[in-house]
């Protein structure tokens, strides 16, 4: 009897084991191409390092490997002819990581790009060859001809999209000096007031420097966008207003005697068959400094695939600009993909930069195609290095100011490394009642034109300003976490003359206050005033009151909604998985900066508490960033103190 009990005991443990070590795994999938041509590497050999994990690649050169433990995992790739390559993957419980690997051959025998194969031309029976066709070539030739610098040249391989990466450099680059937001005494200042950023550009371009083993300038590193990359299981709005507001507080990671106070809006979700119809102009530098493969190559992938979300009633013109400004293709409908890829895919860089004048060809353009209840937009693709016309910073701002007035909004996309002018796309965005992304691969492209199409293109508010009144009672001192570039006078929140954000279709905002109690404040004695609090403040049990004002797309006053916070004394191991990982990333932005704020905070710390937080990581975002933050450990490990 005691035999077959512990015969039973035994099998259930087995049964148990193996259960857990199955629900403790995650998958890993990628794509190996050869970094010269950019082709596809069939039968490589892809190996998950200290484990019998391995596969082959396919014929198209992707991979997947299920049942990994979860954790951090080196990656090994081999294949004849070509240098070994790993890679650092972080495996989440039931999530897939990716991991793309780019091989270098072991002799330089890479074909030309000229003669590289190109499987996705479009048929020569149905290019617009002909004057009875939309797009006629004769014409398109004579405007053209107005930049004799830039051509025509023969469509890139649609494997374009998957671009070797080269060694990052801050070189000629240019970033605006942040100085971080410092303590605010509640009883001095009690409002905080600032812009809404729905910007990511900062994030994308972090992650460029961190994957090529460096760290990013200090002042690249702008906070707030690295948070606001990520989307948060927000509800959508009901009602009227397209915004629902979500608040929470709990302790601080990094300083347990303080609070942290989430903050985040969300934009009202539409699907992209219901999107109004878009009137949009691609404005796209073909200057001799977009000569590179991660510049003109990737933003023609990129446009691709814009091109393929479109509909009949969208319409699409292209403006390029090198020494002077020219109409490659007049508005088009977004049915007529032929006839718009044709034109993207016979564009080649060379010349100067005049982006001036090639911003105002494109609001002319669009003014020309308004829609009156559609979508009507500028998308600028650039590396912003703007040296011929229009080229302070003073003159651009204010050709752009005095073009939203037509009501075309407007998106910058930013390319490269080396002179990448990320100051200057910043400000024209921010001017232009847009947005501002940054494309380092062919995967952040998918995310902002593809999966992201509605929030890029149509904007549901603009003019959208926060203003935070805290408690004195309760608040003795806050800090505001990044936003440095958007704060606003208090008394410019209710002033509808005052230029603010604007949020697109199902773009969520977050930001996070620091915050320390009153019962832990002290505050300095005044000689001449009497700061004194309110009675019903003492007997309040809120910490502070969240206001934010907003303008729908065509409006000029602003509506106003406002919701009270209080501190539920949640522990921060209790918070939600939005407000723990929130806290992650604005953590691993203070540790890059090198933040006098950043307290106790470690990478570490930054890995431990996003893995717990990933939540429902549908894309793989989270995951990414946690092995990005473990990069940035292994880069900071032999400077601590030197920064």
């Amino acid at each position: 009897m005691k035999v077959i009990t512990w015969l039973a005991i035994l099998i259930t443990s087995i049964s148990l084991a193996a259960f857990t070590g199955a629900t403790e795994t995650g998958r890993i999938t990628g794509r190996v191409i050869d970094a010269g041509t950019l082709q596809p590497v069939a039968g490589a050999t892809v190996t998950v390092e200290g484990t019998q994990l391995t596969t082959k690649t396919g014929s198209d050169g992707t991979f997947a490997i299920d049942n990994v433990p979860a954790g951090a995992h080196t990656l090994r790739v081999d294949a004849k002819g070509v240098t070994t390559a790993k890679q650092r993957v972080t495996v989440i419980v039931g999530r897939s990581a990716r991991a793309n690997f780019e091989m270098i051959r072991l002799h330089d025998s890479s074909a030309p790009r000229e003669e590289r194969s190109a499987t996705n031309q479009v048929p020569p029976q149905t290019r617009p060859e002909t004057g009875e066709a939309r797009h006629d070539l004769q014409k398109d030739a004579k405007t053209f001809s107005l930049m004799p610098q830039a051509s025509l040249s023969s469509p890139a391989p649609a494997d374009a999209c998957f671009l070797p990466r080269t060694w990052p450099s801050e070189g000629d680059e240019s970033y605006d000096k942040i100085d971080e937001n410092g303590w605010a005494e509640t009883r001095d200042k009690p409002l905080s007031t600032f812009s809404v950023d729905v910007d990511a550009a900062s994030y994308a371009n972090v992650r460029r420097f961190l994957t090529q083993g460096q760290l990013p300038p200090v002042d690249a590193v702008r906070v707030e966008e690295l948070i606001n990359y990520f989307d948060y299981d927000y509800a959508n709005p009901r009602g009227r207003d397209p915004f629902s507001i979500v608040t929470e507080v709990a302790d601080a990671p990094w300083n347990p005697s303080h609070k942290l106070v989430h903050i985040g809006l969300q934009g009202r979700r539409i699907a992209v068959e219901n999107l109004p119809p878009s009137n949009l102009v691609f404005l796209i530098d073909v200057s001799g400094s977009m000569n590179q493969p991660n510049k003109l190559p990737l933003l023609k992938a990129s446009f691709r695939m814009l091109v393929d979300q479109l509909r009949h009633q969208d319409r699409v013109a292209i403006v390029v600009y090198a020494g002077s400004a020219g109409l490659v293709l007049d508005s088009t409908p977004g049915s007529d993909r032929d006839t718009i890829l044709w034109a993207i895919d016979r564009l080649e860089a060379g010349g100067s930069t005049a982006g001036g004048a090639g911003i105002r060809l494109a609001y002319r353009v669009a003014e020309e195609n308004f829609l009156r209840n559609g979508n009507n937009r500028i998308i600028l693709a650039t590396d912003g290095d703007f040296n011929v016309g229009v080229s302070s910073d003073g003159e651009m701002i204010r050709l752009i100011e005095d073009k939203r007035r037509s009501g075309v909004f407007l998106t910058v996309l930013g390319f490269g490394e080396g002179n990448l002018k990320d100051s200057k796309m910043e400000k024209i965005a921010d001017h232009g009642n847009g947005h501002y992304a940054y494309i380092d691969d062919i995967m952040e492209a998918e995310k902002v034109l593809v999966s992201e199409m509605g929030a890029s293109l149509l904007t549901i508010a603009k003019d959208v300003k926060l203003q935070i009144e805290f408690n004195p009672a309760r608040v003795a001192s806050y800090r505001l976490i990044g936003y440095e570039n958007r704060l606003l006078r208090d008394r410019d929140f209710d002033d509808d003359t005052k230029d603010a954000g604007e949020i697109g279709a199902g773009h969520s905002v977050t930001a996070l206050y620091e915050v320390e109690l009153s019962d832990q404040g002290r505050y300095k004695r005044m000689k001449y005033s009497d700061l004194s609090v309110k009675e019903n403040a003492r007997q309040s049990d809120e910490l502070l009151t969240v206001s934010f004002r907003y303008k729908e797309p065509t409006a000029s006053e602003s509506r106003l909604l406002a919701v009270a916070v209080k501190d539920r004394n949640l522990r921060f191991s209790q918070a939600s998985n939005d407000f723990r990982f929130s806290a992650a990333v604005a953590e691993f932005g203070m540790i890059l900066r090198d933040s006098p704020e950043r307290g106790r905070a470690t990478m570490r710390d930054v890995v431990a508490i996003a893995s717990r937080a990933c939540g429902d990581d549908e894309h793989g975002y989270r995951a990414e960033f946690i092995r990005l933050a473990e990069q940035a450990e292994m880069l900071l490990t032999p400077v601590i103190g030197e920064r």
